[in-house]
């Protein structure tokens, strides 16, 4: 891609991104916005594949953005770019498979249009690889950080290239394995969850009329959400959440006994199931960085946190890293020093509570309702079903799942 590197000297800006999927395409793009409003910040972003099917980033996945998710993207002019993608989300059901636990949340009972959209990653990233294309940001891609040096004024990046950039402030959006913080040295912390993702799109026979699902079974959470109908088929997009062994063997079953399975486990809320596409594989594990900073330095989304799938708010949480870093630049950018430890430490005052919260909340939902014991099952079912019979206890539950917090 086009960048404005000299041949012999480092090419300057203000901010490097490193990492150009959901979390680092869209702050880019919604950097871009301040620029617009007359900021004068200069913005580099580094990236390792272009977007396809082979992007890690943007692959055949399908993500729940949550209604706040929504909301703030509308706000950075982002929303537009891939809002024909969207598939609403009006009413999620949760169960427990084989007991008495079972509620609803709707839409309509919650004063909302839809409390959140699922989007696939795919076509997402061509679109917002497009929108960078035609902006101002310097677009380095496929290009790799393959040396980070680090000084007082800034980081200077040599890349794969060999081309040199320097930046005074580097955002490390690059996933779970982040680079950058392997070069730093900075420590993270890993819980591992002895579980396994399986991940596919389901055909099936009947509308879903913008349900979700999740489901908890012996054998893990397991949930579906609403997809757009493509070649005339009903779509769900599945996370199910097995034992590492369980899903390894079940990778290689016959997709019609692949789907006999999951048929078994879900039952037929959803109807039929009739067919499903490629299949993937992921291990679960709680990833996170203690202190998601450092000199000149700060991690967003996975490169900071990696969640449990269970409540769908891995790139939920990942979003607002990137309104809380927005909110410090935006205060900051008439600074001469744009990464000075005003940003960096006023990023992660704004960030404490809201990460320590969601964590802790998602680990408690996997210990919780991947346990068969019988006192945490009748917990869990009693939970559930006094959440049908008393709907006033329902809406903190519901602002919580679309993304609304008190931090």
């Amino acid at each position: 891609m086009s960048s404005s590197s000299q041949e012999n000297a480092a090419t300057e800006y203000d901010i490097a991104i490193i990492g150009g999927a959901m979390v680092g395409s869209i702050l880019a793009l919604g950097l871009e916005q301040l620029k617009q409003q007359g900021s004068r910040l200069n913005i580099a972003l580094i990236e390792a594949v272009a977007p396809s099917d082979e992007h890690p980033g943007f692959d055949a996945r399908a993500i729940a953005l949550a209604h706040h998710t929504i909301k703030s993207l509308k706000e950075i002019n982002v929303w537009s770019l891939i809002e024909d993608l969207g598939t609403e989300i009006n009413h999620i059901h949760i169960s427990d498979r084989g007991r008495f636990g079972m509620t609803q949340l709707n839409a309509a009972e919650l004063n909302v249009a839809h409390m959140g959209q699922v989007v696939e990653l795919a076509p997402v990233g061509q679109k917002l690889y497009k929108a960078l294309q035609q902006s101002s940001v310097s677009l380095y891609c496929p290009n790799k950080v393959a040396e980070l040096e680090t000084t007082i004024e800034h980081h200077k990046l040599t890349l794969d290239s060999g081309e040199q950039i320097t930046a005074k402030l580097v955002v490390a959006a690059d996933g779970v394995n982040s680079i950058i913080r392997q070069q730093l040295k900075l420590e993270q912390q890993v819980v591992d969850f002895n579980q396994a993702a399986i991940i596919a799109n389901i055909a099936c026979e009947q509308e879903h009329h913008n349900w979700a699902w999740e489901r908890f079974t012996n054998t893990g959470p397991l949930a579906l959400l609403p997809m757009r109908p493509e070649n005339h088929q009903h779509r769900l997009s599945l996370v199910w959440a097995l034992p590492p062994e369980t899903a390894n063997d079940w990778m290689e079953l016959s997709k019609p006994d692949f789907v006999s399975k999951l048929q078994q486990a879900f039952g037929y809320r959803a109807g039929q199931f009739i067919d499903l596409g490629e299949r993937f594989c992921y291990p679960l594990k709680l990833s996170y960085m203690p202190r998601p900073i450092h000199h000149r330095c700060v991690f967003v989304g996975n490169a900071a946190q990696t969640l449990h799938p269970i409540a769908g708010q891995g790139f939920n949480l990942g979003m607002r890293d990137i309104l809380a870093l927005m909110k410090v630049i935006s205060e900051q950018q008439n600074d001469a020093d744009i990464g000075s430890s005003a940003v960096t430490h006023g990023y992660l005052k704004l960030r404490e509570q809201d990460r320590s919260d969601t964590i802790n909340r998602i680990e408690f939902l996997v210990r919780g309702f991947s346990n068969d014991l019988w006192p945490m099952a009748t917990t869990r079912n009693l939970g559930l079903r006094l959440l049908s019979w008393f709907p006033p206890l329902k809406p903190p539950i519901a602002k919580a799942a679309m993304g609304y917090t008190t931090a």
